[in-house]
């Protein structure tokens, strides 16, 4: 790999065990836990609660979460997604925020099926970090500021945003972890908090206790020499690998980057749905007629998600990513709680109207890449629809340009939306080449809109790590 360093910032680099999170307090949890004697698994849990306090701007014990673990050679997946209530309604238009927005939450179910198949400490330890930081409070680092100063939806509850190094308590959310690591996770489903949940939704107590997290298994795609792996229906994961498969088979330019993640997102808004089976999108045959179609926009949703990794001394790697969909979510909190309600259920705009005890399509997608089938490294970028797309563009980096994984997350982003190609600075000067082909496109000076990720590598005996710079956090080892 040759060491390529955008920004002045070089890669994390260490030979026993890395984790890389979007905030200081979160990477410290799982650095934490690994001291402790924990593995990969339970610092991937111990930063998740972590973040659940100190990024609440993004995701929350209210939303949903998904992981890709590797271990001893194999691949699991863990679908922690929570559906629509068993009586719903099938509204359309679908709600994008209010009661009617929110999904049953999955990401405390995933936590404790992650715990239980793979951890090792239990769950009183490993949300112990997040307690101490929600009770005691913590200093708000600069992008979530902005993000909580900007939000939509923000609850009265979670106001007034703070500022930057404003110390920030959350007392109740704290009291909610404690139970939760205390009784494990039916203090979410069962009970008083369920019930409080229930009172401010449309969710009934017996959606909540009948929640359980799926193992699934992953999705692969080939792409150079290397193995992709993604999640199945309902995430997007599917995108990416069409994606790449279709890169694989023109050249890694701008240009054809944007024209396969076209094809691959219009084919995954068509077909991604619960339950769906989109291996044929994947195929060998699909993807050679495909890459000579024409492409229609599609339009997608926004987001808000955190995304993290961790890798142990034993090469056990988990690839973690948990979200609220949108900032808040649904604006709601679970009296009492410190809960904030995710509002997944907007996107079933995907489908068209609100499908009764099912899961809506989901934007948050975790990866993995394996190379001569063993592991080389987890890897994430949040962002709503961007998600596939910066994957693509992550995997190229590392792949086709041999950048680390901390010069391929420094680096300038596309992002699609309709006819629109969006240009990340430092990818201004190449507006003229996709204009010439075609596609309008836009300079954008957002870098909240192309998202933030982290990865770590293995390098021969050592691990190399990264964290996006569009984030607060960093990546770390020992």
């Amino acid at each position: 790999m040759a060491y390529r360093f955008a920004f002045g910032r070089p890669p994390a680099v260490a030979a026993q065990a890395m984790v890389a999170t979007s905030t200081p307090i979160a990477t410290r949890a799982g650095l934490r836990t690994l001291e402790r004697g924990g593995n990969a698994a339970d610092a991937a849990i111990a930063a998740a609660a972590a973040l659940a306090v100190t990024e609440p701007t993004s995701n929350g014990i209210g939303g949903d979460c998904f992981a890709i673990v590797w271990k001893d050679g194999h691949a699991y997946g863990l679908d922690s997604a929570g559906p629509a209530p068993a009586r719903a309604e099938p509204l359309s238009p679908v709600p994008q925020s209010g009661p009617q927005s929110v999904t049953v939450p999955g990401a405390v179910g995933g936590w404790a099926a992650l715990a239980e198949r793979f951890g090792s400490l239990g769950l009183e330890v490993l949300l112990s970090d997040a307690i101490d930081a929600a009770e005691c409070g913590y200093a708000v680092t600069p992008r979530t500021a902005e993000a909580w100063q900007r939000g939509r939806r923000v609850p009265e509850e979670y106001l007034p945003a703070p500022s930057v190094g404003e110390v920030v308590r959350l007392p109740e959310l704290g009291a909610t972890l404690r139970r939760i690591a205390g009784e494990g996770p039916d203090a979410l489903y069962r009970g008083e908090v369920a019930r409080a949940i229930a009172s401010v939704s449309w969710l009934e107590e017996e959606d909540l206790a009948s929640f359980e997290a799926r193992w699934v298994e992953p999705l692969r795609g080939s792409y150079r020499g290397h193995e992709v792996l993604e999640l199945p229906p309902p995430t997007q994961g599917v995108a990416a690998l069409e994606g790449l498969g279709l890169l694989e088979r023109s050249s890694p330019r701008l240009a054809s980057q944007v024209r396969c993640m076209q094809l691959a997102l219009e084919d995954a808004f068509a077909r991604v749905r619960d339950g769906a089976d989109v291996g044929e999108l994947i195929s060998p045959e699909y993807l050679d007629a495909r890459r000579r179609q024409q492409p229609h926009a599609v339009v997608g949703p926004a987001g808000g998600t955190v995304y993290l990794c961790a890798v142990d001394s034993d090469r056990m790697a988990v690839s973690f990513i948990q979200s609220n969909y949108e900032g808040f979510g649904s604006g709601l909190v679970a009296p009492g709680t410190g809960i904030a309600l995710q509002n997944r259920g907007a996107c079933f705009f995907v489908n068209g109207a609100v499908e009764p005890g099912r899961r809506p399509y989901h934007t948050i997608i975790p990866g993995l890449l394996l190379r001569d089938g063993a592991l080389l490294g987890p890897f994430g970028i949040m962002g709503g629809f961007l998600q596939a797309q910066a994957h693509l563009q992550l995997v190229s980096a590392i792949v086709d340009d041999g950048l680390d994984p901390q010069a391929a997350l420094d680096r300038s982003r596309f992002r699609l939306e309709g006819e629109t190609v969006y240009l990340e600075e430092g990818l201004w000067e190449r507006d003229v080449e996709l204009q010439q082909l075609g596609y309008e496109t836009v300079r954008d000076t957002n870098s909240f809109d192309f998202g933030g990720g982290q990865a770590i590598l293995v390098e021969g005996d050592a691990l190399v790590g990264g964290s996006d710079p569009r984030k607060d956090g960093y990546a770390a080892g020992m």
